[in-house]
């Protein structure tokens, strides 16, 4: 009897799952081998000795099944005091991140933001500093050679000013505090046009240059904020920087870094890094820049799943972000936000690990390609 019961639970708990299933993975994963199962469920129901058995394993099942969605549901990490915002006044610096402005010794920030937990090579050839404390109060900062702060960016609550902006700022608030936005870059001898699609502005303000970007999906407010000193600007040669490991690494790692911030900021489950995926991402990216191609599915027909398949990463959901020709990995994260399949797959709870591959083409231009997944 106690294995019937045990033959019960099991039967149940895979019928009750196979909507979530066929939501999740019906696309890439072949479900043919429920039909014997749901025969066998509906002889199991329609046998009235069976009932009493059938319910109390139901019973269980849903038991189970609540005692895991509550575990996803804590997993967050417990949020930290947010960092208390100074009041600027005309004579300091435009922008303050987390109480950090451009021209501080890295002892100042430091004193500040803490120890950083990565660097990552960027597109200016100096390094971001990651500082968070489980991707909350997430701060990048740039140093000079002299160790003084030429580079900030934040996509949280962290930012004052003194032109009033703020998070909640919505575009014309941002572009009339801070005038009108630049349509291109000079660099070198080469003018290039800058493709904002009205997702981002860029505007030259003194010595300074402001990347104010904005969430399309939440009325154009504030959502990220790059503030980049004018001499470290005009030292970068042109607007793509010249790939080499460090730059592909540090892209990769940023994206990662970036997924989690935002997630974190939704009280979403941390996402792992996975190093199996980051090769089969990479591989993919690599494809693509040297073929020429942007697609989902390569030149061979095989789509993503079949990808990770074929590298024998196991999973029982999963998801891919594409993004290509973005100056960056923070251009690249805030244009995935903004494009609402793109999105629902960095905020999807089910997901747990991801990889991040990137590489370029002849011209520079990086691809990526990330690859969220749940085992």
């Amino acid at each position: 009897m106690r294995k019937l019961v045990w033959l019960m639970v099991v039967l149940v708990a895979v019928f009750l799952a196979r909507p979530l299933w066929e939501e999740k993975a019906g696309e890439y994963v072949d479900l043919g081998f429920l039909d014997s199962i749901d025969e066998t469920i509906g002889q199991v129901k329609d046998d009235p000795s069976l009932a009493e058995a059938f319910e109390g394993a139901k019973q269980f099942t849903l038991q189970i099944g609540g005692q895991l969605e509550s575990m996803i549901r804590n997993s967050t990490a417990e949020m930290p005091e947010a960092a208390a915002k100074p009041e600027l006044d005309d004579t300091q610096s435009l922008f303050a991140v987390h109480n950090v402005t451009l021209g501080m010794t890295k002892e100042q920030a430091q004193a500040n933001v803490g120890l950083p937990l990565r660097l990552m090579r960027n597109e200016y050839g100096t390094d971001w500093h990651s500082y968070h404390q489980d991707y909350q109060n997430y701060v990048l900062l740039s140093y000079d050679q002299e160790g003084h702060v030429n580079g900030m960016f934040t996509n949280q609550d962290l930012i004052s000013s003194t032109r009033g902006i703020t998070m909640n700022s919505h575009k014309a608030e941002v572009r009339a505090a801070l005038g009108i936005p630049l349509k291109s870059l000079q660099k070198g001898n080469v003018q290039y046009i800058l493709d904002t699609r009205d997702e981002y502005d860029v505007f030259k303000v003194d010595s300074l240059y402001v990347t104010v970007f904005y969430d399309v999906h939440e009325e154009d407010t504030v959502t990220a904020l790059q503030v980049i000193d004018g001499e470290l600007e005009q030292k970068r040669p042109q607007i793509y920087a010249e790939p080499d490991a460090e730059l592909k690494e540090g892209f990769e790692f940023l994206l990662f870094e970036l997924t989690n911030s935002a997630r974190i900021q939704r009280e979403l489950p941390l996402l792992k890094w996975d190093e199996a995926t980051r090769e089969t991402a990479r591989k993919h990216s690599e494809d693509m820049a040297e073929n020429r191609y942007f697609s989902h599915t390569n030149l061979v027909g095989k789509s993503p799943f079949d990808r990770m398949g074929d590298d024998g990463i196991s999973f029982f959901v999963a998801g891919e972000n594409l993004a290509y020709g973005q100056y960056s990995s923070i251009f690249a994260h805030e244009g995935l936000m903004n494009s609402m399949g793109h999105r629902e797959n960095i905020v999807k709870p089910d997901f747990g690990y991801l990889g991040v591959g990137v590489s370029f083409n002849s011209d520079d231009q990086p691809y990526f390609t990330a690859n969220f997944f749940n085992r």
